[in-house]
């Protein structure tokens, strides 16, 4: 399957919401190796980052645990998500997220934040960040406070659509290596 313009490194799934990322789930859920060819775990490809259960989007699989850390290392990879929040996203809600905001989990933050749609109480934003921690976005935003209604807001929906230059081009449930030029260009500061 995988020819020589192909990437022996890293390999991407667009997950679907309701996949956990893990080798085994213990409370019996589909995970993401339910998805790929059996070679995949087999293998030990293993998934560069998390996604948690209900969001969906870019993952990355390796079988190198060095290009898995650098991918993961904070500030070395810049990751952008289109998220749909329940409540009236303000600029002052996004001064915020760009300032960073201290919760029990540590200090959560945004590099950039761009609304790109609304539709009734929710707002459609792309964000930006640089590391990630866990539920990180969707602790973030819970952590504000809808102006209009007094209650937190909410991440509905949330998919991550690039990670460093490689951007998402595939469909649902769907993978593919990427190519040599796609590694070559998002590891160019690891080689």
């Amino acid at each position: 399957m995988n020819t020589t313009k192909n990437s022996t490194k890293l390999l991407a799934l667009n997950k679907p919401k309701g996949y956990v990322v893990t080798r085994s789930d213990e409370l019996g859920r589909k995970t993401v190796y339910d998805l790929l060819p059996g070679w995949v775990y087999e293998d030990e490809w293993m998934p560069i980052g998390r996604l948690d259960l209900e969001s969906r989007g870019l993952l990355l699989f390796t079988k190198d645990g060095k290009v898995g850390n650098f991918l993961t290392k904070p500030k070395n990879c810049i990751k952008i998500y289109e998220i749909w929040v329940r409540g009236y996203v303000t600029d002052e809600h996004i001064s915020l997220a760009l300032k960073g905001i201290d919760t029990k989990y540590g200090l959560l933050k945004a590099l950039q934040v761009e609304k790109i749609g609304t539709g009734g109480a929710k707002t459609k934003l792309r964000i930006s960040i640089d590391e990630g921690k866990n539920r990180h976005i969707r602790r973030l935003f819970g952590a504000m406070k809808d102006f209009k209604f007094g209650t937190p807001l909410k991440v509905l929906k949330l998919e991550r659509v690039s990670i460093g230059s490689f951007k998402l081009d595939l469909e649902l449930g769907k993978y593919r290596f990427l190519s040599l030029d796609e590694e070559k260009e998002l590891l160019k500061k690891f080689y």
